[in-house]
């Protein structure tokens, strides 16, 4: 069994056990490593902060599929925890959506997601978001469970319609996307803890909650997502705001100040920040080499 594949059968059995899966979002190496390190039982590559930290963009659809399977694939070999990867809307037609999928799958992660919008989609939790038709959306959904070459590599179906259409026509995809053949399902941007109460309601399949700090749904603990009828929860932006604003901290008092000197706040631990960064590997190859 290839690393992939044991990935992909751990998630897919995982989700079959009881209790929430908490995935933090991942962006870059040091992201990935950190959460790598941590004992998670899923990793999520964040679209949102892998354009912002790659490219400097907006997540607006300007990323392409090269530049999106290259991260999947650097992460994926670079950690060892299934990652459930964010494949926007498959970046094109439904030949995009098959290519995509394979290239995900190939790349190493153990499950994609594939969502509803309009190409150049938009971030979920920002305005002017518009969806394609059902029947365009299903198909999406039906070439990517059949471009897959294993079933245990999950398709993570997700819908927008509920900002620009209402709960209703959501929850009517989302039953849509489960008979093409999506393993989990992820209704984007309920505005209430009522609202997702009634997603849990709807469905009987492993459904998702993306939990965005400032976003347009409510941030809810494990117990309560999970008394909601939640199986997974991403939180895609976590890391990348609390990044941001340790920056801004430790960047201004540089500005002020003109160095670390008086710094109150917290860094991590230099050494141990080395060898996260596997440092240790080079030192013992140098060690072992040093007489060559």
């Amino acid at each position: 069994m290839t690393a992939t594949s044991n990935r992909q059968s751990t998630l897919a059995g995982r989700l079959k056990q009881p209790g929430l899966i908490s995935a933090p979002g991942v962006f870059d190496m040091v992201s990935a490593r950190m959460a790598d390190s941590m004992g998670f039982d899923a990793l999520y590559m964040t679209g949102f902060g892998v354009v912002a930290s790659h490219l400097g963009l907006p997540d607006a659809g300007l990323a392409s599929y090269t530049e999106m399977v290259g991260r999947v694939q650097q992460i994926a070999q670079g950690t060892a925890t299934p990652l459930i990867a964010d494949g926007d809307t498959g970046y094109g037609g439904l030949l995009n959506v098959d290519f995509t999928v394979r290239g995900y799958e190939a790349a190493g992660a153990a499950a994609i997601q594939i969502e509803d919008q309009e190409f150049p989609k938009k971030c979920g939790h920002t305005p002017g978001r518009r969806v394609v038709p059902l029947e365009d959306a299903v198909r999406r959904i039906k070439v990517a469970a059949q471009a897959r070459s294993s079933k245990d590599f999950l398709i993570v179906a997700r819908t927008d319609a509920r900002t620009s259409l209402g709960l209703d026509e959501a929850l009517r995809r989302g039953e849509a996307f489960v008979k093409a053949g999506a393993d989990v399902l992820f209704i984007e941007s309920p505005e209430s803890e009522a609202e997702m109460e009634r997603i849990g309601r709807s469905f009987d399949v492993p459904l998702l909650a993306n939990m965005v700090e400032g976003g347009r749904t409510p941030v809810l603990s494990r117990d309560e997502l999970e008394r909601l009828g939640f199986k997974l929860a991403i939180f895609p932006v976590s890391g990348l705001l609390a990044m941001a604003a340790a920056l801004r901290a430790v960047y201004g008092e540089i500005r002020s100040s003109g160095s670390t000197a008086g710094w109150t706040g917290e860094f991590h631990d230099f050494a141990a920040f080395t060898r996260l960064m596997g440092f240790e590997r080079i030192w013992a190859f140098e060690r072992d080499n040093a007489e060559l």
